[in-house]
Order: C-alpha cells, then sequence, then structure tokens
C-alpha cells in the first residue's frame, strides 16, 4: 500500500540513537526504518526506497563513511545526511565532499535535521 509519508532510514549502531531519531521523526510524520549497521542497511534497505538516509560514521565493521562511498557510487539519488559524536570540525566539511547533503554532531538539532530532510526532497 503506499503511503503519501517521507521515508527515512536511519543506520546507527547505537540501538537508542536509532530509538529516539526514529520517535523523533515519527512525530513530524515521517516513515522511518532503522538499521543497526552499514552491513544491515546495504543488504536490506529496500532497492526502490527513494527517502532520505541518516547515517552514522562510527561504527564497528563498514563504517558511515564506506557505506556513503558505496550509496554514491551506485548512484543514489536518495540524500544522505551525517551524523557523529565526534567534535570535529572537519567532518561536515569531509561529509559535503563525499557527497552528503548535510552533517549534523550528535545530539541533533531537532528542527534543524526536520527543515533539512524537508529542503532535501
Amino acid at each position: 500500500m503506499p503511503t503519501d509519508k517521507k521515508q527515512i532510514n536511519i543506520v546507527d549502531d547505537d540501538e537508542s540513537v536509532c530509538r529516539a531519531l526514529k520517535c523523533l521523526l515519527m512525530t513530524f510524520g515521517f516513515e522511518v526504518t532503522t538499521f543497526l549497521s552499514g552491513e544491515q542497511y546495504l543488504s536490506e534497505a529496500r532497492d526502490d526506497f527513494k527517502g532520505c538516509l541518516i547515517l552514522d560514521i562510527h561504527m564497528p565493521g563498514l563504517d558511515g563513511w564506506e557505506v556513503l562511498r558505496r550509496c554514491i557510487k551506485s548512484g543514489t539519488k536518495r540524500p544522505i545526511i551525517i551524523i557523529s559524536a565526534e567534535k570535529n570540525s572537519e567532518l561536515k566539511k569531509q561529509a559535503i565532499k563525499l557527497g552528503a547533503v548535510g552533517f549534523f554532531q550528535k545530539p541533533v538539532n531537532a528542527q534543524e535535521l526536520v527543515d533539512l530532510i524537508n529542503r532535501s526532497y
């Protein structure tokens, strides 16, 4: 059954971050699916997914940078937003250079995130 809700995929190895972002974004009317690893996302995400991807950088195994590279290399048109708990001013520049539409340091400002998602659609 088709939905008119904007779709969001969240990839973060911290289950509490996934849960918090999912609850937050659902209150803004988004349909949200979470993944706890880069590997899980790449193997389970729907090919026809047209929504926004929110991607943590630091994860065990396949990290966010590699997932971002693979998504961009595959020709994806979906907007990708990078999030990280790391305090490093260069991360935003690197994320944008690699093809992300935005970068947020955790904890994420809810309204700024929602505004970027809405502008990216």
